[in-house]
């Protein structure tokens, strides 16, 4: 067994890229399967503005 990176041969250099390849994979499967798909539909929701109102909530004087 191989204990360092740099002295590893071919055959542990490709295992260890297979394993990060099939790790990736199931990752971005379970992202995939993750999401709900419920409603795939976007409809715009209107908001009309009403008429002016004046909110104050301080009592602070104003010093100009």
């Amino acid at each position: 067994m191989n204990h360092s990176i740099h002295s590893a041969d071919r055959s542990t250099h490709l295992k260890i890229v297979v394993v990060a390849l099939v790790a990736g994979i199931m990752v971005t499967a379970l992202g995939i399967s993750a999401r709900t798909t419920t409603d795939l539909s976007q409809t715009a929701q209107v908001v009309k503005a009403g008429k002016p109102i004046t909110v104050t909530s301080s009592n602070a004087s104003l010093v100009r």
